[in-house]
């Protein structure tokens, strides 16, 4: 079903025309309770109260109403009037207001519908003319934008399209910025010889009659004096080959400028060799941290992100002809209190790289170094402190700035933001999880959120980091403009209000060529098919048999499984509302067709709901203890604490492959789905959530199945389908497991990953450089919007004491029904403002 503009002008007319009394008495009925926010589900379950004859209603479904209620995402109810916000499309949205009495019809604006939302919340403040209104949308009027919803997150090639038109009027924008090449004292690929496109025209023109001379494999030192006279300088290539190559590929963008050669020749420079990356909250470490609080596939992602950059970028600064060295440092939090982590260590080496260390600098207040962990809803008034004494620290240990700072998460990305303002640097943002998709009418409510949560100096954040980025990093289509059905996280912060504070009539734009989706893998020295027999870890096997089988009860596993001949269903993951374990224990406790084909194991949290801290987990301990005892599941479920060992785990997949099994992601939401990621590339037959990144992951019933985290019967039949075929048919499961691997291989490697962020940072840089007036212009409003509004709700979240005390209760979360440049040392004592602060 397709919703078009036209539909939505002259549908509701039309469908009057057709309707009308049926119309006039849903209308009736939705404000029939006084005011109030209606969710799609609300509306489709009155309207069906209202029209209950089954043949009249699927008429009405079928016509012009029926379409436009299935796009409706809420509807706003001040009697007599009932406003609808429409979404046709991923990122497209129209709001019209219908009169229940006399059923006439009005457009509105966002901020017109956002103005009526407001009155259910906060009255006096919804009807303030000098309400502030924040429009970030205002500045960039002037920049292109993608126009079609198929089209968000193809960034990259958008850029490179609109540079074609650019470089055509204004070749010269270009040479400035090859001039401006250079690392540490050096220039790179040209000097001030070449200093405008007519000469940098002819002297490539020379230079190519001089390398077709050349055996290819003529290395450039052996021509580098000559190429200098020439005004060329090196990184080019590492030999003629390469370097003829690359400076035809320039002639032609130069003559006749095309998307294409663009891309390449921009995946050739050598732009990048420093990269700081941002990730602060939780206990970042590479031994012993997963499971910790706030603690889970964020380090996982990280640490195999910088293996892969590192790899990709020693392999570019090869293929340049440059003798430099890549440095990345990962910067988080030091906890001094660390847990028997380390934590508490400032300086630690990455393992299985040779250029890349964590970086961990300590939260520091009035009375000295915080020593304990800090929730990531508490973090914010420590992050501009730490901004500053991380910025110094980098600055002398890569002695420069880096060219490229990545932000993750909202602490880790307004850090980013701060310091990549202040030392002119290209940014990029990777989201992970908005909180604001998670948690329902957390916007809308967020006073109620506030004392525990803290949710407005979070969304505040997220949108000073969103249009402080250069580029936004996204996993998959969905987190950045999500389905038909369900808005993504990044265009959910297209328009909201926080009522009482301020209301946002354009915060991000998903259709900003700043998206870009760059899909993570796995780590394939950890996660490989289990056919591997000689790759497989078999020192693990002895401690994996007891960990799923022994019959005894400790801290580390508890229930048992009687049968070990029936396969597994596995499931790993944090132990919170929204990933769901609880619910695929229960859908699993009330199928007994499930239990009789299939065990059950989830791995995650502790038991002792006293040995943690964080809020949902608690409450989960609880309920999981409750599920095992009503539904008596010992000897068909196995329930094991979190598990810190990475290379332990991708050998606990293969183990559950082994026994034909199946991995189950059940979460109600999943920003991307790294889990399933892993489970795939170990040959796992995969089941995940409909809700997210894996609904993009897995081709449902060709590459594993989609599951519905809202309707558990259905999903749990959907499991118990696939194995009772399995014990008809043995070469069910290997069909499934092998077209797995191949949607991996295919798609999901940090090879494709680091090749697609290197290319991104190099153009991006570029870009930022064509437009750096319309940059400072809108840094100067993120700048005002940092000290005035950040920096006062910073100030109502309390300093954490070293004192532990109690967690309050956690609030309920969104759980939706499905829809029916300079190189030279920098002092370690620089003195700064970020963002005037």
């Amino acid at each position: 079903m397709e919703m078009t503009s036209g539909l939505l002008g002259n549908g509701i007319p039309e469908a009057m025309g057709q309707n009308r009394g049926n119309l006039k008495r849903c209308l009736e009925k939705y404000i029939e309770k006084g005011r109030r926010l209606m969710k799609l589900s609300q509306l489709m379950d009155e309207l069906e109260i209202v029209i209950n004859d089954s043949i009249q209603r699927k008429r009405v479904m079928e016509g012009d109403l029926g379409k436009i209620l299935c796009f409706t995402q809420e509807a706003v109810v001040i009697p007599p009037n009932v406003a609808f916000a429409v979404r046709g499309n991923p990122g497209n949205w129209q709001y019209v207001k219908v009169n229940s009495s006399d059923l006439s019809v009005e457009a509105i604006s966002n901020t017109q519908y956002l103005k009526l939302k407001e009155l259910l919340f906060d009255e006096n403040w919804g009807r303030d003319e000098n309400a502030l209104e924040v429009d970030f949308g205002a500045l960039d009027f002037t920049l292109p934008r993608l126009s079609l919803s198929s089209s968000v997150g193809n960034g990259l090639s958008f850029v490179s399209s609109k540079l074609g038109g650019r470089l055509n009027d204004n070749p010269q924008s270009l040479v400035d910025y090859l001039l401006s090449l250079e690392h540490q004292g050096e220039n790179l690929m040209m000097n001030e010889t070449l200093n405008t496109a007519r000469k940098l025209e002819m002297s490539l023109i020379l230079a190519d009659v001089f390398l077709s001379e050349l055996p290819k494999e003529t290395p450039f030192q052996a021509f580098e004096l000559r190429f200098k006279e020439w005004g060329f300088e090196k990184g080019w290539g590492e030999n003629a080959g390469k370097v003829k190559e690359t400076m035809r590929i320039l002639s032609e963008i130069l003559q006749a400028p095309d998307p294409r050669n663009i891309d390449r020749f921009f995946a050739r420079i050598p732009r990048i060799f420093n990269v700081v990356i941002f990730s602060i909250h939780g206990y970042f470490g590479q031994n012993d941290v997963l499971g910790l609080p706030d603690t889970g596939g964020q380090v996982v992602y990280i640490l195999d992100q910088v293996k892969a950059l590192e790899d990709e970028l020693l392999q570019r600064i090869n293929s340049q002809g440059l003798n430099f060295k890549p440095q990345i440092l990962v910067v988080t939090r030091l906890i001094p209190d660390a847990k028997d982590t380390k934590c508490n260590q400032e300086l630690e080496p990455i393992a299985g790289t040779k250029h890349s260390n964590i970086l961990r600098i300590p939260f520091v207040t009035e009375n000295g170094i915080l020593r304990r962990w800090v929730s990531r809803f508490d973090i914010y008034p420590y992050l501009e402190k730490f901004t500053k004494d991380a910025t110094t620290k980098i600055l002398d240990i890569l002695e420069g700035k880096p060219d490229l700072v990545i932000g993750n998460y909202t602490d880790g990305n307004l850090v980013a933001s701060l310091m990549a303002n202040k030392l002119g640097i290209t940014q990029a943002t990777i989201a992970h999880a908005l909180e604001k998709t998670k948690y329902e009418d957390s916007d809308n409510k967020w006073k109620e959120f506030d004392p525990k949560y803290h949710f407005s100096s979070q969304f505040t954040a997220d949108l000073i980091s969103m249009n402080s980025a250069d580029f936004i990093i996204a996993s998959t289509y969905q987190e950045i403009a999500g389905s038909k059905e369900r808005a993504g996280q990044y265009e959910s912060h297209m328009s909201f209000t926080l009522p009482g504070l301020y209301r946002v009539v354009s915060g991000i734009n998903v259709f900003d060529p700043r998206f870009n989706i760059a899909a993570p893998g796995a780590d394939d020295s950890i996660y490989f098919p289990f056919t591997s027999q000689d790759r497989r870890f078999t020192k693990f096997h002895p401690s994996i048999e007891e960990l799923l089988y022994s019959q005894n009860e400790n801290d580390e596993h508890i229930g048992y499984l009687v049968d070990k001949k029936k396969p597994i269903i596995f499931s790993m993951a944090r132990l919170d509302v929204v990933k769901n374990l609880t619910g695929l224990t229960e859908w699993y406790a009330k199928n007994k067709r499930l239990r009789d084909l299939v065990n059950l194991v989830i791995v995650g949290g502790f038991f002792d709901p006293s040995k943690s801290k964080d809020r949902e987990e608690i409450s989960e301990i609880t309920k999981m203890h409750s599920l095992i005892e009503k539904y008596q599941l010992k000897g068909q479920f196995r329930w094991i604490a979190a598990q810190t060992d990475r290379t332990r785990n991708g050998e606990l997949y293969r183990c559950i492959a082994d026994t034909r099994g199946a991995f189950v992601q059940p979460a109600h939401y999943e920003a991307f789905g790294l889990t399933v990621i892993e489970a795939m590339s170990c040959g796992l037959v995969t089941f995940a959530t409909n809700q997210g990144g894996p609904a993009e992951i897995i081709v449902d019933g060709v590459s594993g199945f989609h599951i519905d985290p809202s309707d558990g019967e259905e999903s749990s039949d959907k499991i118990a389908d696939f194995f009772e075929k399995c014990n008809i048919d043995p070469n069910y499961w290997n069909q499934f497991s092998a077209e797995g691997l191949q949607r991996i291989y295919e798609c999901y490697t940090w090879k494709i990953y680091a090749n697609k962020v290197i290319n991104m940072g190099s153009t991006y840089s570029y870009w930022r450089h064509l437009n750096k007036d319309q940059k400072l212009a809108k840094q100067r409003y993120i700048q005002s919007f940092y000290n005035l509004q950040y920096r006062s709700l910073v100030k109502t979240i309390p300093i954490v004491s070293d004192i532990p005390q109690p967690p309050p209760p956690p609030p309920k979360p969104l759980v939706r029904p499905s829809a029916t440049k300079s190189s030279k040392r920098t002092p370690s004592r620089l003195s700064f403002r970020l963002f005037g602060a």
